[in-house]
Order: C-alpha cells, then structure tokens, then sequence
C-alpha cells in the first residue's frame, strides 16, 4: 500500500510524497528541506524524483536532494531541467522504483510548454493524478508558454478521468479560485456548498486538496466550458457568443487572470 503525504513547501506549494516499504519519491521538490527533513526524522530512503514542469518553485530543491541521494529523476523531456536522467514526452508507462508505483505519462502544455502529469490508476484504489499546475481545486493554472487551445485540450484529458481520482495539485489556491467559481456561476449550488466546505477548511487549517475529478466537473468553471451558465459568462466578456469550447475557456481565463 502507498502511503500519499503533503510536505508543506514556501507559502502555498505542495510537494508530494509517495511512501512504502521505508522508500520514497517525491513529486515537484522546489524546496529540498522539506524532504531532507522527513528522511532525517524517519528513516526513510528517497528512489525517485517525479518534475512535472520547470519552475523553480517545483524544481529548486532537486540539485540539492541529488547532491546527497542520487537516484532517478522523471521530467519532461521538452523543457531544461537539470538533473533529469529520464525525460519524458507523454504517452509513457513507466514504474518508480523503490516503490513499485506505475503511472502513465500525460502530456498536458499550457502552463508550460512541455508540462506533464503523472497518472496512477491503481493508486489509493481510485487512482490519483499528479498535474502540478495545470488543474487546481476549482482552478487552473496560468499560460505562461502555452496557448489557450493546448490548454484546453490538457484539462479535457484530465476531465476524462474517472470521477473518483483523486487530483494531487501543486498548491494550495482552491479558496482563492472558488470566490471566483462563484462569480461565474452565482447560481450553482454545488459551487455555494463547496466554498463553505472550503471556508471551514482552512478554518481548521486543513489541506483542501486532494480533491477529486468529479468535484471539479461540478465546480471548476475551467472544466465547464459546455455548461450553459458558463458560455452565458463567456458572452458576457466576449461581446458575442463563444463559437466553441475553447474560446468559452479562452474568455474565462482572462478573466480570471484580472479578477
């Protein structure tokens, strides 16, 4: 059994930890205390480095961990990242080793121009996807590199995954992007019910991730670009109805980019 750990990293990053058998791999290690200190205080070995895209709050760590423990890093191949012995494209099965967890290789640009997601249908007997940056807790992330399209068409990959996975994204924004999830969608309920989940939450100052694919469908206007409510918000910042899902989602966030 795999063991999923949040290892806490600058304001609101997650690096991700995947535990058995006194071994370890971690996912997106911007920062190398965090991890030295778990191995430190547990005994723990690290097998692997899991990168998902080239920003330093997601790879600063890694020069620093392989330093001490060298052992197999995953990245994608489409992008300088130091330290990578096996670049990856997407498309890929591949199997971590140390702790035997497979994951398919999903590439998903946008973010980034090769941004990847790494997607474990056996993990925690729902399957659990790691896609740092490209989908939040009721978000998604920026284009810095990416087109609207690319996208859009990473999300839909994502969408297709069975509801009950559990989505594993890099930061903790999922407040942040409700209170805008409710200003495209004032009228849904589900949005209403998640943000005061969310709200009490944080309160209690407990993670809001992971969450899982069938909370976003509901939820996450970046995934709802064929919902009538949407396209409606859509319109409203284009002048004119969208003519597809892309220029839906290519309107929503830019508006979320001066919300």
């Amino acid at each position: 059994m795999t063991e999923i750990r949040a290892l806490p990293a600058f304001d609101d990053n997650y690096i991700w930890l995947l535990r058995a058998h006194d071994q370890v791999a971690v996912v997106d290690p911007g920062d190398a205390a965090p991890v030295l200190d778990h191995l430190a205080h547990s005994g723990d070995r690290l097998c692997a480095i899991l990168a998902t895209h080239h920003h330093g709050d997601h790879i600063g760590g890694i020069a620093e961990l392989l330093a001490r423990h060298p052992v197999p890093v995953f990245g994608p191949a489409a992008e300088d990242i130091a330290g990578v012995s096996h670049p990856l494209a997407g498309g890929e099965h591949i199997e971590i080793p140390g702790i035997g967890v497979e994951f398919e290789v999903l590439a998903v640009p946008g973010h980034t121009r090769g941004h990847l997601a790494y997607y474990g249908p056996s993990l925690c007997g729902t399957g659990a996807v790691f896609c740092g940056d490209t989908l939040f807790g009721a978000g998604c992330g920026r284009l810095f590199e990416g087109t609207p399209a690319q996208m859009q068409a990473s999300l839909a990959k994502l969408a297709v995954l069975p509801a009950p996975t559990l989505v594993y994204c890099a930061h903790e924004y999922t407040q942040g992007n409700l209170r805008f999830a409710a200003a495209v969608e004032p009228g849904s309920v589900a949005v209403q019910r998640r943000v005061e989940e969310v709200a009490a939450a944080r309160a209690a100052r407990r993670a809001t991730v992971p969450t899982r694919i069938g909370v976003e469908l509901e939820t996450n206007p970046f995934l709802r670009w064929d919902e009538p409510a949407v396209r409606d918000a859509a319109a409203s910042r284009l002048g004119h109805p969208p003519t597809d899902a892309v220029e839906t989602f290519a309107a929503i966030r830019e508006w979320k980019n001066r919300f």
